[in-house]
């Protein structure tokens, strides 16, 4: 900064006010400190600067989005809201693995970030919120809404279920299955709740063998799928309660030259890009991915901003796109 300083004949803080915005410059004074930057080829030291001014301007993501389209196209919902407000973000994969989720946010933090975005796993432990908590971390949790003590967004996840369900029953369906997701995550716990709510609601009984675990991926699904064909008295219709278990149903239905949605019907929670060009074009119920990510960015801001306000719990509504795997149109 001196070397700059120098050659562009102007003091040190007049070249920091002109590189963090500090203060208004005349726009020849910013034009010259401009020049002389672009001909020492100088690069401010972010992280001396963040040490400085105890803000790095950059935010941390720990969620497992490599392997599932809903979480990528929320990390990039994210990053956008990030670059609107002029902020970086570092992301780390969980995996949906405890331990991982733990090194994630040890990390994130160790690199100073101002704040951390969560969505946490099925940790019975809850180790990474700990972490959070014990050092006082500004952090929102994402999709999944665990804890109390912390900033939430996420999605109504009962309802949605119920409307689902719902939606299948007017269709004349009485033997509606569910292909629920990983165990201990909240989400899995709500889809469950709407599902056997729309059953209840329409005085059809709860049965058991209905309900199968596709841990949140394809290939489980696939064989929960498998099973549930096995039954004595098979469903008429299933919702699978993501969009990997979705892929997996559709991909055990096509294994069993069954037809959708002439035998059996099928709809899933979340949409993805490709759902309107599958054959059948799936129905199911979106989740508002964009307006998920913005929110979570302006939360975490708002909390770095006034560490000690109250904590806030936001639901979104998803959205029933109505396609013909159902059986409609």
């Amino acid at each position: 900064m001196d070397d700059v300083a120098r050659i562009a004949k102007v003091s040190t803080s007049t070249v920091s006010h002109v590189l963090n915005g500090t203060r208004k410059v005349r726009p020849a004074t910013v034009r010259a400190v401009e020049a002389a930057i672009q001909e020492l080829g100088y690069i401010p030291n972010t992280l001396a600067r963040s040490l400085a001014r105890s803000t790095s301007n950059t935010i941390g993501v720990a969620i497992s989005a490599l392997s599932n389209h809903y979480f990528s196209e929320t990390v990039h919902a994210i990053e956008t809201e990030c670059a609107r407000h002029g902020i970086m973000m570092l992301y780390v994969d969980t995996r949906d693995d405890p331990e991982q989720e733990l090194r994630a946010v040890k990390a994130l933090h160790h690199r100073r970030v101002d704040g951390i975005l969560l969505a946490p796993s099925a940790d019975p432990q809850h180790l990474a919120l700990e972490y959070l908590r014990a050092n006082d971390i500004p952090a929102v949790l994402v999709d999944r809404l665990v804890a109390q003590g912390f900033d939430q967004v996420g999605v109504e996840n009962k309802k949605s279920s119920q409307q689902l369900v719902r939606h299948l029953i007017e269709h004349g369906h009485r033997r509606i299955a569910l292909i629920a997701g990983s165990a201990g995550l909240t989400t899995t716990d709500e889809r469950i709740d709407g599902y056997r709510a729309a059953l209840a609601a329409a005085g059809l009984p709860f049965d058991e063998a209905l309900l199968v675990n596709g841990e949140s991926s394809s290939e489980p699904a696939r064989s929960a799928t498998r099973h549930l064909l096995t039954l004595e008295a098979p469903p008429t219709a299933i919702m699978a309660a993501n969009n990997l278990m979705t892929i997996g149903a559709m991909h055990a239905l096509r294994d069993a030259r069954i037809d959708v949605p002439e035998q059996i019907a099928l709809v899933g929670f979340d949409d993805f890009d490709w759902a309107d060009f599958f054959v059948p074009r799936l129905t199911v119920m979106a989740q508002p991915v964009k307006e998920l990510g913005m929110r979570a960015v302006k939360l975490l801001l708002k909390r770095i901003e006034e560490p000690d306000g109250k904590k806030q719990t936001v639901r979104l509504a998803p959205t029933l796109r109505v396609r013909n795997s159902c059986g409609c149109l």
